[in-house]
């Protein structure tokens, strides 16, 4: 890999799958706490509650098939930072506790390939209430070679044939950043498109994310009838695709169809796949496709092919459900590689409600035109898309302001919906190491409220989260709680501890003086 010589790797091959997962490995969660890889599009509340709804669709059709008895397993693959098992987990119990209906039992298991991610999973307090339930699990996974799970808290090992349920997968900006294969189809020949990498100043990039950023890609072409003959697995697609396609750069799956097949054979009743990614399942979305080009963001993705997904499986008897709308930022799917696939009535129904008919696309695609026009948002707008969004933390944070400036002319019942929102969001909020005080924020609205009891004990999180450098408006608004709700001693504390960090501040003083004349210690 020299600027001079650069040697030429099928695609597949190539060193850039192996800095990829250096970058994984070395980061762990910090991938996601910089915000370098993207994830709150697949992570957020709104799709971990479509998530859910298919999950408890599924779970309902497998206990009106009479499968009550075993453990239906849920395996995310590549689970990176955890909050979208967060919330499908915290969603999927509310279903069930809610419903009070009987149904199998269910184990979600968070895997990912670096060993630093199941650590720090295992230190997340979101996630410790779903272990202690026995509801969670995590399993480290290599998409590439494993074939078996192994269960880190039930010390579980599920091998071929072991699971009695159908196996549910999910994976999210996943199959668009593992390895795929590069064809070039024209005239009914297939040729692999071979790369070569040239870095301008490899002594410069010291770290994977560098490197990656300045690699330079070049394609070479080179017959390959290898992938048209019979012993090859997926030849089928290929012909399909010879027959199809002209002038046509296509990224091909076989990793994941590889990965798909082995995870099936740990089931004796198959899987279901729901999956969310820059992927496309339209056969004319890959005609005339030029050569691909990286997309960086700390590592790199490409697009996925779920149409060779898509064609590999319903030809095996899989059913596939992709919406009729053309998506714009993410696709969702869902493939039922089952035996009666039809027979899943309320997972397929789940997917119309959740998904086709307005789903987590729609809302990142709504999102994204309502955020620069938060400050023309009124009260009632900012809760409508809130509650849209399931309550979403990120939205609160990018409103927080505006909202504080509507309170004045708030009706009781508007102040009383915020205060119910709050709550709601924090219960389902999970938090990465990140430079943001959500629990500031949440404390100064209700202060500002005059909703005292509730402010409280979030200044006092916010206090105790940054213990060595207290903020004057946390502490004087606590000594105000505090004072309203009774408690003068308190109020003195934290109006003293106000005015060691201001010592001119005059409502702290006057505060301080109020109290002394009251008698307060």
């Amino acid at each position: 890999m020299t600027s001079d010589s650069p040697q030429r790797y099928r695609f597949s091959e190539a060193p850039i799958w192996e800095l990829q997962r250096a970058y994984y490995e070395e980061q762990g969660i910090k991938a996601w706490n910089i915000d370098q890889v993207p994830q709150y599009i697949t992570s957020n509340p709104m799709i971990g509650t479509a998530y859910a709804e298919m999950i408890f669709g599924f779970l309902q059709d497998r206990a009106m098939q009479g499968h009550l008895s075993e453990t239906v397993n849920i395996l995310e693959l590549g689970a990176g930072a955890g909050r979208l098992a967060f919330h499908v987990l915290q969603k999927l119990c509310e279903l069930r506790d809610y419903a009070g209906i009987p149904l199998p039992p269910f184990r979600y298991i968070m895997s990912d390939l670096p060993v630093k991610n199941i650590a720090s999973w295992q230190q997340h307090p979101g996630l410790e209430p779903f272990v202690r339930e026995g509801v969670l699990d995590f399993a480290r996974f290599d998409v590439v070679n494993d074939t078996e799970l192994q269960l880190v808290h039930s010390n579980t090992h599920i091998g071929a044939g072991d699971l009695q349920q159908p196996l549910m997968v999910i994976a999210n900006y996943f199959f668009c950043s593992i390895p795929q294969e590069l064809i070039y189809v024209d005239e009914g020949k297939t040729f692999d498109c071979d790369v070569s990498i040239r870095i301008p100043d490899p002594a410069a990039a010291a770290v994977p994310a560098e490197l990656l950023q300045s690699v330079d890609l070049e394609y070479h072409y080179r017959r390959a009838e290898s992938y048209e003959q019979e012993v090859y697995p997926y030849h089928e697609v290929i012909r399909f695709y010879q027959e199809k396609l002209g002038d046509s750069h296509v990224l091909f799956p076989e990793a994941a169809l590889r990965c798909l097949e082995r995870l099936g054979e740990l089931s004796r009743e198959g899987f279901l796949l729901l999956t969310a990614d820059k992927g496309d399942h339209r056969l004319e979305n890959w005609e005339f496709v030029e050569p691909p080009k990286l997309i960086y963001h700390g590592s790199f993705s490409l697009t996925a092919n779920y149409h060779a997904m898509q064609y590999f499986f319903e030809r095996k008897g899989a059913y596939s459900l992709f919406t009729g709308h053309h998506y714009k930022n993410l696709n969702v799917g869902c493939i039922l590689m089952l035996p009666s696939p039809m027979s899943y009535i309320q997972t397929r129904l789940a997917y119309r409600r959740g998904i086709e008919r307005f789903g987590p696309d729609e809302f990142f695609s709504m999102k994204e035109w309502v955020d620069p026009r938060i400050d023309t948002m009124g009260v009632q707008q900012f809760l409508g898309f809130w509650r849209l969004g399931g309550y979403d933390a990120e939205f609160f944070i990018q409103s927080a302001e505006h909202i504080s400036s509507l309170l004045q002319d708030a009706s009781d019942e508007e102040l009383l919906d915020i205060h119910k929102g709050i709550q709601l969001m924090w219960e389902g909020y999970y938090p990465l190491v990140q430079n943001y005080d959500l629990a500031l924020d949440s404390g100064l609205l209700l202060f500002e409220m005059g909703m005292y009891e509730a402010a409280l004990p979030f200044l006092q999180r916010s206090l105790e989260a940054n213990p060595e450098d207290p903020v004057m408006a946390v502490l004087y608004s606590l000594a105000i709680c505090s004072y309203e709700l009774g408690d003068e001693a308190g109020a003195a504390h934290y109006t003293r501890r106000a005015l060691a960090l201001e010592p001119d501040n005059e409502e702290a003083r006057d505060l301080l003086a109020a109290l002394n004349a009251a008698g307060t210690e």
